[in-house]
């Protein structure tokens, strides 16, 4: 009869799948700030994108009751800041009967002044930063 002991060896490769997962979890938590793709252009914003934006210069009105909340940047993809700098809002998707997934993100002192603000269009997953050209500069009613 075999015996249903591990062996040391065995043991190693149980713990070894065991802790992996952990692993990639210390890993994840240690990648660098800041993961933003390409900038976009204001202008190649969706239409939506483009009014959201115009919103928060004005200082609104917004459509959800959530837009304007702190944006605690938990998934780390945006640079590093301090609690309360990042806001979000609601860039609404034509169709979709919830909030949908667009948002910008807009971080500052004071949110109708944003120091910059980012697109994402897939619910944080990846964000790009709105650049304001000098040829669609946006100014509040």
């Amino acid at each position: 009869m075999r015996s249903k002991t591990l062996g040391f060896a065995g043991i190693a490769v149980c713990l070894g799948l065991l802790f992996a997962p952990c692993t990639n979890l210390v890993q994840a938590k240690s990648a660098p700030d800041a993961v933003v793709t390409a900038p976009i252009a204001l202008q190649d914003l969706p239409k939506e994108g483009q009014e959201t934006y115009l919103l928060i210069r004005q200082g609104g009105p917004f459509r959800y009751e959530k837009d304007g909340v702190v944006f605690g940047n938990r998934e780390r993809l945006l640079p590093a800041a301090s609690r309360g700098f990042y806001r979000e809002y609601t860039v609404r998707t034509p169709g979709e009967k919830t909030r949908g997934a667009r948002r910008i993100v807009c971080g500052g002192e004071e949110p109708r002044l944003p120091k910059k603000c980012f697109y994402t269009q897939d619910h944080y997953a990846s964000f790009r930063e709105i650049v304001n050209t000098p040829s669609t500069s946006v100014k509040p009613q």
